[in-house]
């Protein structure tokens, strides 16, 4: 297995939690920075810590996904993009592109789609692979070669800190958050289940399958709500499962970490 490590980077995940967690950075001319700032701030810092000779930074592409068509409320719940940090998206792609970072942004899919096939891909040819991101579902993707860090809180999750954090294992990933649902992207669950009730099922029954057999075992309201949501269950978790088979225009040995295009940067350095 190689020694420097494949990076991917969730661009998505990191741009909206810089916009919020930074202060209303602008620039002379008004224009704002702080999610350019904390983007590439985290970037770079991946970069001087693992020295990946393989790397890329994906985002999500404008447009619906093949979610959208499948659940028509998906993520209806969200506000609107501000203006704000829309206005920083592309401004943010283009120096990552300076810096000499390959990014990826696929119509159709979501980023953690795109991340989730280069993962696969990544674990066929041996490369060990960090996927840095601050979402939850991307943790179904770790394994022996996989592990998930959050730059941005200093973590790091391996196969024992997916247990440790959730009570299941990764490959339970799936089926936990199909019982307790994803607020952020507006998936139901199971009404009235949370993490430590869909842990516990999981644990005794083995996954989901396991848990719809012995829905008869369980007592109590929980289990008429479970009952009462078994219908929805299956198109819930086909909505949380990151697709790993994105027909991509390109593959790990194209997403090499290139030189920097300093007289661009440098531009764009004086600008924001």
């Amino acid at each position: 297995m190689s020694e420097k490590p494949f990076v991917l980077v969730d661009g998505s995940s990191y741009i909206y939690r810089a916009f919020h967690a930074l202060p209303d950075l602008r620039n002379s001319a008004d224009e704002p920075t702080g999610a350019i700032h904390g983007v590439l701030s985290m970037v770079q810092k991946l970069i001087d810590e693992h020295s990946p000779e393989h790397v890329a930074v994906v985002f999500d592409a404008p447009g619906k996904t093949f979610r959208d068509d499948l659940y028509p409320d998906y993520k209806a719940t969200r506000e609107a993009m501000p203006d704000d940090l829309r206005a920083q998206i592309q401004p943010t792609i283009d120096a990552i592109e300076y810096l000499g970072v390959p990014v990826l942004r696929i119509a159709g899919v979501e980023a953690d789609d795109v991340i989730g096939t280069l993962a696969r891909e990544a674990a066929s040819a041996n490369l060990r692979t960090i996927i840095s991101t601050s979402d939850k579902d991307m943790t179904q993707l770790v394994d022996d070669t996989t592990t998930v860090v959050n730059t941005m809180s200093d973590t790091v999750l391996d196969i024992d800190g997916v247990k440790e954090k959730f009570g299941v294992p990764p490959d339970a990933i799936i089926d936990y958050l199909t019982l307790v649902g994803d607020t952020a992207d507006n998936i139901p669950g199971v009404a009235g289940v949370g993490p430590k009730t869909a842990a516990k099922w999981l644990s005794a029954y083995g996954n989901l399958d396991g848990v719809l057999e012995h829905v008869e075992e369980i007592r109590g309201k929980i289990a008429e709500k479970l009952k009462a949501a078994l219908p929805e269950l299956p198109l819930y978790k086909t909505l949380v499962t990151i697709k790993c088979d994105v027909d991509l225009p390109l593959g790990i040995d194209d997403l090499q970490l290139r030189e920097p295009a300093i007289e661009e940067l440098r531009k764009f350095f004086e600008r924001y």
